[in-house]
């Protein structure tokens, strides 16, 4: 007897696994999954229902919206889950911690004159508590 196909992924897939086929991704849901049962930070529960979002609902963020967000927060992280892009408009830019998900080549190229840009899993190494 033959088993047959799963041609589609239903809403069940979507739940466990998260929106993408990525491995990255599935490890960083599977991280913030365990983080979010197991801390009480609401700040991993932030991070694992965005997490969960669609690429639709995490639109980009720009340098210069970074920027706005972070005045007067220079001893933070800004823990962005989505892309960052770069912005033409926004010469000097501050000196910003960024933690995102993904980074555009310009946004990266612009903002690392000597400032701290950070990829997620080195981010969640350092600081797992939120």
């Amino acid at each position: 007897m033959t088993m047959p196909v799963r041609v589609s992924r239903d809403a069940s897939d979507v739940e466990r696994r998260g929106p993408t086929d990525d491995l990255k991704y599935f490890l960083s849901t599977q991280l913030y999954r365990f983080l979010a049962r197991r801390t009480d930070s609401k700040f991993n529960e932030t991070v694992l229902k965005r997490l969960f979002m669609s690429k639709t609902n995490r639109p980009p963020l720009s340098l210069s919206k970074v920027a706005k967000f972070m005045k007067g927060k220079e001893g933070k992280v800004a823990a962005i889950v989505g892309t960052v892009t770069d912005d033409v408009r926004l010469y000097d830019v501050p000196a910003l911690k960024v933690c995102a998900l993904r980074f555009t080549e310009t946004a990266r190229a612009h903002h690392q004159g000597g400032r701290r840009v950070h990829d997620v899993r080195p981010a969640r190494a350092r600081r797992a508590d939120g």
